[in-house]
């Protein structure tokens, strides 16, 4: 008698050439990536109409934006940790169906108390989905693929926004709620076809073969931790990089709060623009921050193929991002054309993103099968930073005008370009 094959329970090995599963991941990722930002840009688009018609004051709608930020900080680390526990399919399941959720009940929302309310459950369920994310691709995606991952994924979730033009519309034409119970919908169709596609290692997944394993064997160093395992805190937190990284995250986060929250407001109240002028430029903006986005992901990479050193691959685009931020930042504030400090602007919400990958991937570098949880610390202290700049801009503005936030947003710029000279991605965490 014959002994059973074990290609029944194995990869497919018909072909020699690599099947192409752990890009599909990706494309699946990105558009995780994508409905996270569309469902705030709806709501930061929405906001001048809900403001006029809930009678919300400026300092109200800042408390209800911090809300969503400070509820999503605190659930980052038991986000990663459940998507370590029960592994990225469950999890981005449950999270995004979630929030997709909170996203159509948002229209119910007649208050400032009830908007707070649906805010901050809303951040509970989108808590994790970043750190999940990463996680979902610290098998799949090779090493030197990272960079150009993370950027793309983000750039995903900045194309988000281009979707502002259209809630724009939406909104004149059939009121603020409309969008929400339309976007809702969207996320919650994600959520099944990643459910029946994604498997939480490329062994477990019928679509690989077995040239595309032994790529992903051979350059991730084999298969990796099961699902269940625990997380090693002690040895994650008693990282310096850890917290090196939390610290720029809280930087960037900032102004990335006021590109998210305050920016269409801004424009409209302080530039004179139209919504439909708003919208345009808000989504045109998202344009630029995905632009940004990409090319940090594959300088870095670029970098990283040229020097071999994944420390100055990492660093060097970091500090440039900053800069350009920096940079942009401070001059549109200085410009008194409008639409020359909206250009200003794109550069410099491009220059921001340009580090987002670059920080998204040191994780991965760090911390490998545990990325998740490392990566939710990171996004935990950073969105710590955003909340506050969520609830402290109204206060800014009643005291000094719209140019006071972004004068704080170019200091931290730099602040952040000087940690990134101290970040050393290099240093692994040695779980025993």
């Amino acid at each position: 008698m014959q002994p059973v094959s074990s290609q029944s329970t194995s990869p497919q090995s018909t072909s020699a050439r690599p099947t192409h599963a752990r890009h599909v991941v990706l494309a699946l990722t990105v558009a995780a990536y994508f409905i996270t930002y569309m469902d705030r840009v709806v709501f930061s688009t929405a906001v001048p109409e809900i403001r006029k018609e809930l009678g919300i004051s400026l300092v109200q709608m800042g408390a209800i934006l911090a809300a969503f930020r400070y509820s999503y900080a605190i659930f980052q680390v038991p986000g990663g940790w459940l998507g370590d526990k029960i592994g990225p399919r469950r999890a981005l399941t449950l999270i995004v169906g979630w929030w997709s959720i909170l996203t159509s009940l948002t229209a119910a929302g007649w208050n400032v108390a009830s908007m707070y309310a649906i805010r901050f459950i809303f951040g509970i369920g989108e808590a994790g989905a970043f750190p999940i994310a990463t996680r979902s691709l610290s098998r799949w995606i090779l090493p030197s693929e990272r960079g150009f991952a993370q950027g793309i994924t983000h750039a995903g979730s900045r194309l988000g926004g281009v979707v502002a033009p259209v809630v724009a519309f939406m909104i004149l034409r059939y009121g603020w709620r409309m969008p929400f119970w339309t976007f809702g919908i969207v996320g919650l169709i994600w959520s099944a076809v990643w459910f029946l596609y994604y498997r939480d290692t490329p062994e477990q997944h019928h679509g690989v073969n077995a040239a595309e394993l032994e790529k992903i064997h051979a350059a991730t160093g084999g298969p990796g931790k099961p699902v269940g395992s625990s997380v090693p805190w002690g040895r994650i937190l008693a990282n310096p990089v850890v917290w090196q990284i939390s610290l720029m995250y809280i930087c960037y986060q900032y102004s990335l709060a006021w590109y998210t929250d305050w920016f269409p407001t801004y424009l409209k109240e302080s530039r004179g623009f139209s919504s439909a002028e708003m919208g345009t430029f808000t989504g045109l903006s998202w344009i630029a921050g995905a632009i940004g986005n990409v090319s940090g992901g594959w300088l870095t990479d670029l970098v990283m193929q040229f020097t071999g050193d994944v420390r100055r691959s990492r660093r060097v685009v970091g500090i440039f991002g900053f800069v350009i931020a920096a940079l942009g930042i401070l001059s549109s504030i200085l410009t008194k054309d409008p639409k020359l400090c909206v250009y200003l602007n794109w550069i410099a919400f491009a220059g921001l993103e340009v580090t987002v990958s670059v920080s998204w991937a040191i994780p991965l570098d760090i911390a490998g099968d545990y990325a998740g949880s490392a990566a939710a610390v990171m996004n935990c202290c950073g969105n710590l930073g955003g909340g506050l700049s969520s609830q402290l801009v109204p206060y800014m503005v009643k005291a000094s005008g719209w140019s006071m936030p972004l004068v704080v947003a170019s200091a931290l710029a730099v602040l952040g370009a000087l940690i990134y000279t101290r970040i050393d991605a290099s240093r692994r965490i040695i779980f025993a």
